[in-house]
């Protein structure tokens, strides 16, 4: 079987080139919340089934989407990967979207690793230290991880800046080990 990313390719670049730039990034949300819905078991599970239409497929994952909220362009794509058999595609066709999109727009997507909850304003100047770090304006996601201790670390793309006390303690414990 061929590798997700082929399989996803075509479809994230069709959509992307369906829809207006404007539209793009709302798009982005709602195809990530149609993987979201498509990933879980279950549903796999209903969707795989041979007794079981598209159009049931459809119903029950826009249904759980919370319907109003998706567009025609998110709507037409769900269609069609369902049609040909590729849900399973759906969360790569996500990454591979929001990809062309922040690539259009200039913009990453960066996760901040932080070991305790971070307040907004914070959080603002954290990111506004990053984008100047990384050249490029974040779109910034924070999940908490209490294994770093204090500190955060901060992923962009395949860019890692680790500032974190567990980071740190490794790098002392391999200059005493050395």
């Amino acid at each position: 079987m061929a590798e997700l990313a082929t399989i996803a390719r075509p479809y994230a670049e069709a959509l992307f080139k369906a829809v207006a730039p404007s539209d793009a990034a709302a798009v982005a949300d709602q195809v990530s919340a149609i993987a979201t819905v498509a990933a879980h078991p279950r549903l796999r599970e209903f969707a795989d089934d041979p007794k079981v239409e598209a159009a049931q497929v459809f119903d029950v994952i826009v249904s759980l989407v919370k319907e109003p909220w998706l567009g025609d362009a998110a709507k037409n794509l769900l269609r069609t990967v369902i049609d040909n058999g590729r849900l399973a595609a759906a969360g790569e066709i996500a990454t591979q979207f929001r990809a062309l999109v922040n690539a259009s727009s200039g913009v990453s997507d960066a996760t901040i690793f932080s070991a305790y909850p971070i307040e907004p304003a914070q959080l603002a100047e954290v990111v506004a230290t990053l984008e100047k770090r990384f050249g490029r304006r974040l779109r910034a996601q924070v999940e908490l991880d209490p294994s770093l201790i204090g500190g955060i670390r901060v992923v962009v793309g395949d860019e890692v800046l680790d500032t974190s006390v567990k980071a740190r303690l490794e790098q002392m414990k391999a200059a005493l080990t050395a």
